[in-house]
């Protein structure tokens, strides 16, 4: 096992054959920054190369899972970017991350608690099991700052919880909490927020004990299946739609009048 890599932004553990990876921006919710979303991606294909790894922990540090991402992340100056995500656009960093969590052959698991975002849910969506503490509160606020949702999240959602709740979840921007989203199929289970470190630990114990080979095939295998059914190809030219909005007049009014509603909020709480 090769040296476990050190980040500026994320928490990076293994022991063999588990590992965890905690978004550490607690400040920020762990919003979505493009540092932060290189370091995803550069963190699974660290996972990928370990040749005893067989389930990998995403969490989130602080009080929440992630807030979404983090709209200083597409403003022109990290057109620069470098590393393995260096050639993309920065509003396709968040595709290629959802791409690396949900190709890596290791099966990745979702800690949910607190806020699940956005592109957060996204996130949480490319990993292949869920599990959410009862205070967990999903959105995807995407269409309310007059963006469409990118990074692959419609075929993923369409995948996981079906074209027509999607279209509502995302057109409506309304948010559910984790009891619903465990009714529509979206987390495996809910747990209080004091047992779900246990809850996880216990399917990650179990996953872990049984063989590599068959355990990551299944993997593999359904994800194979689930592409033919609602592939994530064509996603690919999300970012160009990203862009597109965020340079509208219309789109960019909703985003200051989202981003104004929020600030009043939290001033007022």
């Amino acid at each position: 096992m090769g040296d476990v890599p050190s980040f500026e932004h994320l928490v990076v553990s293994s022991d063999g054959r588990t590992a965890q990876m905690q978004l550490n921006r607690p400040e920020r919710l762990n919003a979505l920054s493009t540092a932060l979303m290189k370091e995803i991606t550069e963190a699974a294909d660290w996972f990928d190369q370990q040749p005893d790894l067989r389930v990998v922990v995403v969490s989130g540090a602080g009080r929440s899972f992630c807030a979404g991402f983090d709209i200083d992340a597409f403003g022109g100056n990290n057109q620069n970017a470098s590393g393995k995500a260096g050639g993309k656009k920065p509003a396709d960093l968040g595709r290629v991350m959802a791409d690396a969590i949900e190709g890596m052959a290791p099966i990745a698991v979702a800690r949910l608690h607190g806020h699940v975002v956005g592109g957060g849910l996204v996130l949480a969506a490319a990993c292949d099991l869920r599990i959410a503490s009862t205070e967990t509160s999903f959105s995807i606020p995407e269409v309310d700052l007059g963006i469409p949702l990118a990074w692959g999240g419609i075929p993923r959602l369409v995948r996981e919880i079906g074209p027509a709740l999607t279209k509502e979840l995302v057109m409506t921007c309304r948010p559910f909490d984790a009891e619903e989203a465990s009714k529509i199929g979206f987390v495996n289970k809910v747990t209080t927020i004091d047992e779900i470190d246990s809850a996880v630990n216990d399917l990650v114990s179990v996953i872990a004990a049984k063989s590599r080979i068959a355990t990551l095939s299944t993997k593999a295998h359904v994800n194979a299946v689930t592409s033919q059914m609602v592939g994530t190809a064509r996603s690919w030219a999300d970012a160009d739609g990203l862009e597109v909005a965020m340079a509208d007049p219309e789109s960019r009014e909703a985003q200051a009048e989202y981003l104004a509603k929020i600030k009043k909020r939290n001033s007022d709480s």
